[in-house]
C-alpha cells in the first residue's frame, strides 16, 4: 500500500508558496512524493462562497495585522529570505494555472513551478501580463511562447476546470489544501499535521 498525498495549489496564494518551499523537507523526511494538482482558486471561491482573507476579514480589527505577523513568523522559522509580497497583488492567475496544466502535459511541471513561484513571490512580477509570463519562462529555460499558446488549448482549459471541480467535490474551499489519502488539511499551519498523517498512514501500510 502506498500513501497518496495531493497538494492543491494556485500561484495566487502566498501561503501556497510557503507550503511549496517546505514540501521538499517533508518529502525528504517521509520518503513520500507529494502530487501537485493545479486548480483555480477563484473557481473554488465561486463554487463555495469563500473569498480571500483580505476581503473576508479586512474589516475585523486586528485580524490582518495578525495574519501579517504569522507570515513573518513562518518566514523566519523556515528562513524564506527571498519572499516578498507581490506589489501587483492580487494577480489574475488564470494564465499561470492553465499553463501549469500544459507544463504537466509537457513533462516540465517541476521546472515550471519553480519559475512561477519565484516570479510571483520572490521577484514581484506581474504574471498576468503575457509578455512578462513568456520572458519569465524563457529565462527559466522553458518555451514561454509554447506555454502561452497551450494555455489557450481547449483540452488544457478543460483540464484546469476538471481539477477545480474535483477539488470542490473533495471538500476543498480554499488553498493551500492537502489530501493525505482521504484526509483533508487546509492552510500552511497544518503542515505538521500533514506530515504526521503521512507517517501514520505509512505505519499502517508497513
Amino acid at each position: 500500500m502506498t500513501v497518496t498525498v495531493d497538494y492543491l495549489y494556485d500561484f495566487g496564494s502566498p501561503n501556497s508558496y510557503f507550503c511549496h518551499k517546505v514540501i521538499p523537507d517533508i518529502e525528504a523526511r517521509t520518503g513520500v512524493s507529494i502530487n501537485y494538482i493545479p486548480c483555480l482558486l477563484g473557481g473554488i471561491f465561486n463554487a463555495t462562497g469563500n473569498m480571500a482573507p483580505a476581503f473576508a476579514f479586512g474589516k475585523v480589527k486586528g485580524k490582518m495585522e495578525y495574519e501579517r505577523l504569522e507570515i513573518a513568523r513562518f518566514v523566519k522559522r523556515h528562513n524564506l529570505t527571498e519572499y516578498q509580497l507581490n506589489t501587483h497583488f492580487p494577480v489574475n492567475t488564470l494564465l499561470m494555472m492553465r499553463a501549469a496544466v500544459a507544463a504537466q502535459q509537457l513533462g516540465v511541471h517541476e521546472q515550471y513551478m519553480d519559475a512561477g513561484w519565484a516570479a510571483m513571490w520572490e521577484k514581484s512580477l506581474k504574471m498576468d501580463d503575457p509578455q512578462v509570463f513568456v520572458q519569465v519562462m524563457d529565462d527559466a529555460g522553458l518555451d514561454g511562447a509554447q506555454l502561452l499558446e497551450l494555455a489557450q488549448a481547449p483540452e488544457v482549459k478543460e483540464g484546469l476546470k476538471a481539477n477545480t471541480t474535483a477539488a470542490v467535490e473533495r471538500g476543498a474551499f480554499g488553498m493551500p489544501c492537502f489530501f493525505v489519502g482521504d484526509e483533508m488539511y487546509f492552510g500552511k499551519e497544518r503542515l505538521t499535521q500533514v506530515e504526521e498523517e503521512i507517517v501514520a498512514q505509512l505505519t499502517v501500510a508497513g
